[in-house]
């Protein structure tokens, strides 16, 4: 097994590793075992949300894990019914109380809800709280690039990172674009497609990928997100699986290879409808 996880450095001078431990339905002590195996597994970056209820979990975790808590990159998530600038830095506080820990090395806004208007305030209490200490890195979740437009015009401050549904079914060429012309990483969750897509680790060409480069499509799948540039942040609660989705930078996929996993792409259809434009998230 490989056990070099590269690096990428964000606009804020952040280094955050190439994949990450998605820990969204990991809860409550089996979730402490599931994330302190990951840890021990060699996953770095934890990703959790207010929303996901966890976050005692994942600080517990970590505060259990033998790795020294400034080797580790966590990050949590505001949920949209606190944008207000002063429940947005409550709920930061409260993040941070859940967890136990003395900052977050990242913190950003779950989904921009454009209906109600305060993702922009949202994004300002961020930048306090990046002052305050409270958090090292600022970033978004789900902003579409008129979103990161907006609150780069009227704060000054661009994301450093922008997590999004990003999967061989829905391969986000644009919004990838938009992000890096500002020096966004573009992050993705549901990888795999969250058990919707698996097509395409079932499908007879990208089975032949993997045979050839003596990997499994789950393999094969995440380093195509690697190779694009995002860094991919796929659950997994048992240590084989966390051991599969870390070893993937031992190799490497040719022009063609790649084709084939961006063949899989719908263009605009998500796959569970979440349209940054219209979705809301509480």
């Amino acid at each position: 097994m490989s056990t070099h996880i590269p690096n990428i450095r964000l606009n804020d001078g952040l280094d955050i590793p190439a994949i990450g431990l998605g820990t969204y339905s990991l809860n409550g002590f089996s979730g402490v075992e599931s994330v302190k195996s990951g840890i021990e597994a060699g996953f770095r970056l934890i990703d959790s949300a207010f929303n996901y209820e966890n976050e005692g979990a994942v600080g517990r975790a970590v505060r259990e894990a033998s790795v020294p808590r400034e080797q580790l990159r966590i990050c949590s998530k505001l949920p949209g019914r606190h944008h207000a600038y002063d429940k947005a830095l409550r709920t930061i506080e409260e993040s941070l109380l859940r967890t136990g820990l003395d900052y977050f090395d990242l913190y950003i806004i779950h989904w921009p809800n454009p209906k109600q208007g305060k993702y922009v305030e949202a994004w300002q209490a961020l930048i306090e709280a990046r002052k305050r200490g409270y958090v090292r890195s600022i970033g978004v979740s789900n902003f579409l690039p008129e979103h990161n437009e907006r609150i780069i015009r009227e704060t000054g401050v661009a994301p450093s990172l922008n997590q999004v549904e990003l999967h061989p079914y829905f391969e986000q060429a644009h919004q990838r674009a938009e992000d890096a012309k500002h020096g966004i990483v573009t992050e993705s969750w549901s990888p795999l497609g969250r058990g919707k897509g698996d097509g395409v680790l079932e499908d007879s060409a990208v089975r032949a990928i993997a045979q050839a480069h003596g990997k499994t499509p789950t393999q094969i799948v995440l380093r195509w997100h690697t190779q694009l540039g995002a860094v991919p942040i796929p659950k997994a609660g048992s240590r084989e699986h966390q051991q599969e989705n870390l070893d993937i930078f031992d190799f490497e996929l040719n022009k063609e290879q790649m084709a084939v996993i961006s063949a899989f792409s719908q263009g605009n259809k998500r796959l569970w409808d979440q349209d940054p434009a219209e979705y809301e998230e509480f």
